[in-house]
């Protein structure tokens, strides 16, 4: 599913006229093609998954679990079916296999219920991911933009985005919080795009074409 083709042209026609160089970057990179991941629980495995290690690393460790969870979906119950031991067969460490076992049990006793989350404004979605334990704030921006489609969000800490935030407006080093927000200001409401546009940079400068609906987990 993705979001509306109504919403990403007002939100290009935004971009374009408030920043010329967001602008610029989008004629650059082509069309928003951001396809929504509605496996919001497989979405905060993945990005569990990802934490400190490389993507290939990452995709590895989930295919692996994909296989010991085989023929059961990726799901809170199938987590919670598998001893530790197990799901450290697959390459997780100690700590993210206790990461998993909190977010299924969450889920499991409904203090975390995912398919009410959509309901809560950006900063409550937050406010209840980063009460699992291995979730921080950037990883339920990620859920925000990837899995409920929300519009402004701005990961000011992604490193990634900072990098690019850097090139693209000529700044000597990364910018700081206060500078990142002040450039990205006049994105609002379509924060969440720029940034999708901002983790694009490094395809742009390399012509790589890729599946970028995976961005960035």
């Amino acid at each position: 599913m993705s979001i509306s083709s109504e919403k990403v042209q007002a939100a290009i026609r935004h971009l374009k006229s408030v920043d010329p160089v967001m602008g610029g970057l989008i004629d650059r990179a082509g069309p928003f093609s951001l396809k929504l991941d509605r496996n919001r629980f497989g979405m905060l495995v993945r990005s569990i998954l990802s934490q400190q290690i490389s993507t290939k690393a990452a995709r590895s460790i989930r295919l692996r679990l994909d296989q010991l969870l085989d023929p059961l979906p990726m799901s809170a119950q199938a987590i919670h079916e598998r001893t530790d031991e197990e799901l450290r067969s697959v390459g997780l460490s100690r700590q993210k296999v206790t990461y998993l076992k909190d977010l299924s049990s969450r889920v499991l006793d409904e203090r975390l219920q995912l398919n009410r989350i959509g309901r809560l404004t950006d900063e409550e979605v937050i406010e209840h991911l980063v009460q699992v334990k291995g979730i921080g704030r950037w990883t339920a921006q990620m859920f925000l933009i990837f899995s409920l489609g929300r519009l402004d969000v701005f990961p000011h800490d992604d490193l990634i985005v900072r990098s690019s935030i850097k090139e693209l407006y000529g700044l000597e080093e990364l910018p700081s919080k206060q500078q990142s927000h002040t450039i990205a200001a006049p994105w609002k409401p379509y924060s969440s795009v720029a940034s999708w546009y901002c983790w694009r940079l490094i395809d742009v400068k390399n012509n790589l074409k890729l599946n970028a609906n995976q961005y960035p987990v």
